[in-house]
């Protein structure tokens, strides 16, 4: 499918006359997935894949999701391997002051409070699981700190197993496609694992996330460049480049 210029490379409003693409169906979305796998390579991958393919380590890929939040990939990359290089395991984590764990992050935004949720999730893997990191999303969501977008990208990114991690780019991207009609994320993870086909979910959140960052942006996507413009309905974008 070729890249369709559907507007000026400048930003400006859409025409509130041109006709709109339907919504996108769990019929549908397998094409859009397969165009947008093989422009991923051209995309840096999210942080958090990157950890996890390095380091096959569900470990460092729990510790590296709760850095990458609300923080730039470029700064949770150094932090982590920074950390990473002091202490690699709950236990040796644990011996970490924590002005040296504040240190060694720094700096990630809330780096305070990181550090403090840090300490509490090593505590919880030595105390629930002997300092395991469980590939189950219930338990993953009892250790202090871990969220739904956490505990689900721990279980695709370091165990393969199925799930669903919505961040605010699958969110957005999600609606923006009518594939979901959603006004929280936690709202579109339920709505996809109800009407995305399962052989997606692996792969959804790392694709969707790198589109986010370099195609799809909040304001203003580069809809000339998108591989998919010519099907997407671009559901609320008023404008584009």
């Amino acid at each position: 499918m070729k890249s369709v210029a559907l507007v000026a490379t400048t930003s400006k409003p859409l025409s509130k006359t041109r006709a709109k693409h339907p919504p996108l169906t769990p019929a549908t979305i397998g094409s859009v997935m397969k165009v947008l796998r093989r422009e991923a390579p051209k995309w840096n991958a999210p942080i958090v894949s990157f950890i996890a393919v390095q380091s096959r380590d569900p470990f460092k890929t729990l510790i590296g999701c709760i850095l990458s939040l609300r923080t730039k990939d470029e700064t949770t990359a150094l932090a982590a391997a920074r950390l990473f290089e002091r202490a690699a395991t709950p236990e040796a984590m644990l011996a970490l002051s924590r002005k040296t764990l504040e240190r060694l992050i720094y700096p990630v935004g809330f780096y305070r409070t990181k550090a403090h949720v840090i300490r509490g999730i090593c505590r919880d893997l030595i105390d629930k699981f002997e300092g395991l990191v469980p590939d189950d999303l219930s338990a993953l969501l009892t250790l202090k700190g871990v969220g739904r977008k956490t505990a689900n990208l721990v279980v695709t990114e370091a165990f393969g197993k199925p799930g669903i991690c919505v961040d605010t780019h699958v969110h957005r991207i999600s609606n923006r496609w009518g594939i979901v009609k959603t006004k929280t994320p936690e709202q579109t993870e339920m709505a996809l694992r109800e009407s995305l086909p399962r052989r997606h979910w692996l792969e959804y959140n790392g694709i969707l996330v790198a589109f986010g960052q370099t195609i799809c942006h909040p304001t203003s996507p580069w809809c000339s460049r998108c591989s998919i413009a010519e099907i997407c309905p671009q559901i609320g974008v008023t404008r584009s480049r």
